[in-house]
């Protein structure tokens, strides 16, 4: 598998306490029409964490099923606890997803070597295409750029990293160290076009949620090697980026989401629904970026 574009962490709605399968069926139609190149169903923008077994299972088949085949569907997969990793990857390669975002552990804060093996394990359980995803502000360690090398060079179906550590120098080591053709995505949506002018192809987002097309524009700018019109787009998209992480994300991305009208803002808890201030900063951000909100 070869993954490019913008990419899209999607939101798992809600109603009461049940997904709201038909604003997610719109949501990702939405996604399909706008030029988004791939769906990321229960990462962390998806609320995984809060996910019953049952609810993960049925978010990646009704993504998997309306994406029908036209873009490629990668689960998130992430737990500190390495068999339910695997529990989770088989739970989404049943239910229809192309390929698997495997998060490194969280909480438990394993070492580098706790890390390949994890990794390790969930790719001998399920030989699926699989991202790995570096995010340490989430899972409070780092993952370095010679473990994910080493575990690449074990595992070839490891192909691709979502990087959200923030740096550009461990991207810079990451495309240094791995294979020719491994692929790096950004994490960040404000690092985007940075990280694509030193070799990344593309991004999975939160702000493509409710601005699939712009975002797909950006980044497929920055593809063609065209990064005047790209950062002419960063520029212009940067407020909504920034506003979308008042809050803990996903709490403004599922404001500004229902404001679209895709379902429901209410996350659920520890998180809570945003507040005033936060739809306020939304507003303004789209109202400087030009856009509707």
């Amino acid at each position: 598998m070869k993954l490019s574009g913008s990419i899209t962490a999607l939101v798992t709605p809600f109603k009461g306490r049940s997904i709201d399968e038909d604003a997610l069926r719109r949501l990702v139609r939405c996604q399909l029409k706008s030029g988004t190149a791939g769906l990321v169903p229960c990462g962390s923008t998806g609320e995984a964490a809060t996910l019953h077994p049952n609810e993960y299972r049925r978010v990646v088949e009704v993504v998997a099923g309306e994406a029908d085949g036209r873009v490629p569907v990668i689960a998130g997969v992430g737990s500190n606890d390495t068999e339910k990793a695997v529990v989770l990857a088989k739970s989404a390669r049943d239910a229809g997803a192309d390929a698997l975002l495997v998060l490194v552990p969280y909480y438990n804060k394993p070492t580098q070597e706790g890390m390949f093996r994890h990794f390790g394990a969930v790719a001998r359980a399920v030989p699926l295409p699989t991202v790995a995803y570096n995010i340490p502000g989430r899972t409070g360690v780092n993952m370095a750029p010679a473990t994910l090398a080493r575990i690449v060079a074990a595992y070839p179906n490891v192909f691709a990293v979502k990087e959200a550590s923030g740096s550009l120098d461990q991207v810079s080591e990451t495309l240094a160290l791995c294979p020719k053709g491994f692929t790096v995505l950004s994490g960040d949506d404000s690092l985007t076009v940075p990280m694509m002018s030193i070799g990344a192809k593309g991004v999975i987002s939160v702000l493509s949620n409710v601005l699939p097309k712009e975002s797909a524009m950006m980044v497929a700018a920055a593809l063609r090697g065209d990064f005047k019109s790209a950062a002419a787009w960063h520029l212009r998209l940067l407020p909504a980026m920034k506003a979308l992480f008042v809050e803990t994300n996903p709490i403004p991305v599922k404001a500004a989401a229902q404001m679209l009208g895709f379902g429901s803002a209410e996350p659920r808890l520890p998180l809570t629904p945003a507040t005033a201030a936060t739809r306020a900063a939304l507003k303004a951000a789209w109202k400087k970026a030009g856009l509707r909100l």
